[in-house]
């Protein structure tokens, strides 16, 4: 199904390539060796990959939530640069994460996002935390405001 955002929408304004670059940049998403697996219009795919250093209960090895919501986070606010018509900043004004198992120990962490409506002030984006194939262990809803102030 194609994507409502993406559909008959001016170009973004910012190039797929410059929102990778940047991604690759973050300090937060570096120091948890962040991959971005692919940067559509519209969409982002980010993984983390499995570390004792992201461990949150040494007794079962799971990651800790933290690694997730950066990674929800990260890739729902890439999805929306993908798309937003002009250079601006985005803040995230909402984010509802629903865990839905633990995250597997020495399996690697991947997320999805889709923004899936863009309007004049709020972009909305759904999003995915997932290991070993489809493996679900968490989805998201979140909004991020637009413009949040001049560049």
């Amino acid at each position: 199904m194609p994507n409502p955002v993406t559909a008959g929408s001016p170009e973004p304004a910012i190039a797929l390539d410059i929102i990778k670059q940047f991604g690759g940049e973050i300090p937060f998403l570096k120091a948890l060796s962040t991959t971005v697996d692919f940067l559509d219009r519209g969409r982002c795919g980010l993984s983390v990959p499995w570390g004792e250093n992201l461990v949150g209960d040494a007794s079962t090895g799971t990651v800790h939530g933290g690694v997730i919501t950066t990674l929800l986070d990260s890739a729902s606010g890439m999805a929306v640069f993908s798309v937003i018509p002009r250079l601006m900043q985005i803040a995230t004004l909402d984010l509802r994460i629903d865990y839905l198992r633990p995250g597997a120990p020495h399996i690697d962490i991947k997320a999805e996002a889709d923004c899936y409506r863009i309007s004049k002030n709020v972009a909305f984006v759904r999003g995915r935390a997932f290991q070993d194939g489809d493996r679900e262990i968490a989805s998201s809803l979140a909004t991020f405001m637009l413009d949040s102030s001049s560049l």
